[in-house]
């Protein structure tokens, strides 16, 4: 089974859990489809990483918009230390001023309807929260 989205019933925990009032920066980790796939339309006539640029339109003027920036992107080029079968065609570290930044993000109606092209650009996903050692 594939992860691609948050599970609605343990965010809030998870949110909780999160330091308040600490800088984190989110690690992505993206798999793209090679065709978009819409919930309610079906198959799109373009690929993942496409239906990806038209949610970042709207996510990183978000992002901005509640103080974070995204601090670094690239394409994945090969997983030195992972399982031979799992790989990742691209990488986003995006840090924020606080875990309630970000979740004021994900509260914005604008980045909630946006996050269906993430939905249907994704094959794979992971979102990693982290906090700068001492």
């Amino acid at each position: 089974m594939s992860i691609v989205d948050p599970d609605k019933d343990r965010l809030p925990d998870i949110l909780a859990g999160i330091p308040a009032d600490t800088p984190i920066v989110m690690l992505n980790l993206l798999r793209f489809r090679a065709v978009a796939h819409y919930r309610k339309s079906g198959d799109a006539d373009y690929d993942g990483r496409e239906a990806y640029r038209r949610y970042s339109e709207v996510a990183f003027r978000k992002v901005e918009g509640v103080g974070g920036k995204l601090i670094w992107s690239g394409d994945a080029l090969a997983g030195v230390i992972a399982p031979p079968d799992e790989h990742w065609d691209e990488v986003l570290l995006v840090r924020y001023p606080s875990i309630q930044a970000f979740a004021a993000m994900l509260a914005d109606p604008e980045y909630r309807e946006a996050t269906r092209h993430r939905t249907a650009a994704l094959e794979e996903a992971r979102l990693v929260a982290m906090k700068q050692s001492p």
